[in-house]
């Protein structure tokens, strides 16, 4: 069960964030003010203490605070090196380190010439499923884990092509469930899990968020919304429109532990 997340306002540059969708548009702001008040509204709904760092108008996608850091459930948070070059100072801002702190005394940083970006990282328990991207490379990935082993868990790695990050096409529920992309969908590392595929056609959706027996589903999707109902979560719809425009989704948008 999750206590605790920190997010990131959006800051105004939010408008020139990274696209892998350009021909999206650009997100309108305030509209995007308004979805991340309703997503941070929603974590507290869900029984989170949630932390709100103030924007940092230095980095756009800065709202995407996921990838700024790996936060375990074992004593130790691991600051990352964002894999894209205009994101590299996000997981050394202090207002980010002084959050963590209040809740990890072990607070460890992924080091040159490692890059990552936790977007790849899906925790399952005490294993961690680490996908090499175009973000995170194999040097991040065996420094994260060392770490990792040396708190007493576990991790392996999967090749991610095509794709932005894993949890783009592969993501954790709870109880051996497991939202995938209909790429991943015989994959075999994730061979042993109850997979709820979803179909092109809402690929969007792969990208939902457990939370405490509660699961964050985008709005408009209603294939992949009935099968996580069918398997005995309670849904909560948001909006999130305004951050899939510069390739942005749920689980991007805080830290959660």
């Amino acid at each position: 069960m999750f206590k605790h997340a920190i997010v990131r306002r959006p800051s105004h540059s939010l408008i020139d964030g990274i696209s892998q969708t350009p021909e999206m548009g650009k997100p309108d702001y305030d509209l995007a003010l308004q979805q991340h008040d309703r997503y941070v509204e929603i974590l507290r709904e869900c029984g989170l203490e949630v932390t709100v760092l103030e924007a940092n108008e230095d980095y756009p996608d800065s709202v995407f605070i996921e990838d700024n850091a790996l936060c375990t459930p074992r004593g130790v948070a691991i600051l990352s090196r964002p894999g894209a070059e205009s994101r590299r100072g996000e997981a050394s801002l202090p207002d980010l380190r002084e959050a963590l702190a209040r809740y990890y005394d072990d607070i460890e940083q992924v080091v040159e010439p490692g890059t990552t970006d936790p977007g790849d990282i899906m925790m399952v328990g005490d294993h961690y499923y680490i996908g090499l991207s175009g973000r995170t490379n194999q040097a991040a990935a065996d420094q994260i884990t060392a770490i990792l082993e040396k708190h007493g868990m576990t991790a392996e790695t999967v090749p991610v092509t095509g794709i932005l990050h894993l949890k783009d096409d592969v993501v954790y529920l709870d109880n051996n469930n497991l939202i995938v992309a209909k790429a991943y969908e015989n994959h075999p590392a994730f061979a042993n899990f109850n997979k709820l595929v979803v179909d092109d056609d809402e690929y969007y959706a792969v990208n939902s968020l457990w939370i405490n027996g509660k699961v964050i589903v985008p709005e408009g999707f209603p294939k992949t919304e009935q099968k996580i109902r069918d398997c005995g979560y309670e849904v909560i719809l948001i909006n999130t429109s305004e951050f899939e425009k510069i390739t942005g989704s749920l689980t991007c948008m805080s830290l959660r532990f």
